[in-house]
């Protein structure tokens, strides 16, 4: 037999159990619970759920069923939603809203589904306050003030309820001023006796922007000299109930819009072209 030096065998065995080493190396699945660097991209149309032991939900993200592409936060206990983006299953067209829910399934805080820069929920009270001539009896047959208040748009609608009574007659009318520009939301006739009119007024807040101070006026008067006197039951501010009542834009929305609207290929106001 052929003299095999002892380290050369010793060599091959070193190697043997390398190879082994190896191959049982390459079978083994590394632990998938952490993300040490990069990013982690879900798309085309795949989803990141979380679920607690139970099996509710309580995060996920990525395009829902219904085609939206929403993120998602619930409670664990009840799986009710907490917190939501998106997630539009309802085809309000509430596109994209951001909602957060009360564990009774009611949306608490909320953006306006119709109407891009004002809140939506929760509701906001709008003050009135009633002035001296808020009820009174005499020869005038002027307009007087009977309420004014003045506070910052919050929601995109205003409702304002009231009531009018006038022993021989009179008028009401209910003016809305945003900056510089006065509008009347409406006039109408008081008859005479002992009856109140009552009268609601819903009106989109024009012109106005989020947080933007507008007054609203109530006024009233005599046909011939007696007592009149109005009343307000509410007056508040909501979100919009559809695209109807989308109030006009502010000044510089509707100013952006329109540069929007007018820019063309190459015109270097228009910001996704290059210069």
């Amino acid at each position: 037999m052929a003299h095999v030096p002892q380290d050369l065998l010793d060599r091959v065995a070193s190697l043997e159990r390398e190879v082994r080493q190896l191959r049982g190396r390459a079978q083994i699945r590394p632990a998938l619970n952490q993300i040490l660097n990069g990013d982690v991209t879900v798309g085309e149309g795949g989803r990141l759920i979380a679920e607690a032991p139970n099996g509710n939900r309580v995060f996920t993200t990525g395009q829902d069923p219904e085609g939206d592409w929403a993120v998602g936060m619930a409670r664990s206990v009840s799986g009710t939603a907490a917190l939501t983006v998106g997630d539009e299953y309802n085809g309000s067209g509430a596109g994209q809203m951001i909602r957060t829910w009360s564990r009774s399934g009611e949306v608490i805080v909320m953006d306006d589904a119709w109407c891009d820069w004002m809140l939506g929920r929760p509701w906001a009270p709008f003050p009135m306050y009633p002035t001296a001539l808020q009820g009174y009896e005499g020869d005038s047959t002027g307009w007087s003030y009977a309420w004014v208040g003045r506070g910052p748009a919050q929601n995109a609608v205003l409702v304002l309820k009231l009531s009018t009574i006038s022993s021989n007659g009179g008028q009401v009318r209910v003016n809305y001023v945003q900056g510089d520009t006065t509008r009347t939301l409406g006039t109408w006739t008081i008859p005479s006796g002992a009856t109140w009119v009552d009268r609601t007024i819903v009106q989109p807040l024009d012109g106005a922007d989020f947080g933007e101070e507008v007054t609203i006026q109530i006024e009233h008067r005599n046909s011939t000299a007696g007592a009149i006197e109005t009343r307000v039951f509410a007056s508040y501010t909501r979100n919009t109930f559809n695209a109807d009542e989308v109030p006009d834009p502010p000044a510089s929305l509707a100013a952006a819009a329109t540069a929007e609207d007018r820019a063309v290929p190459g015109d270097p106001n228009k910001p996704d072209q290059e210069a």
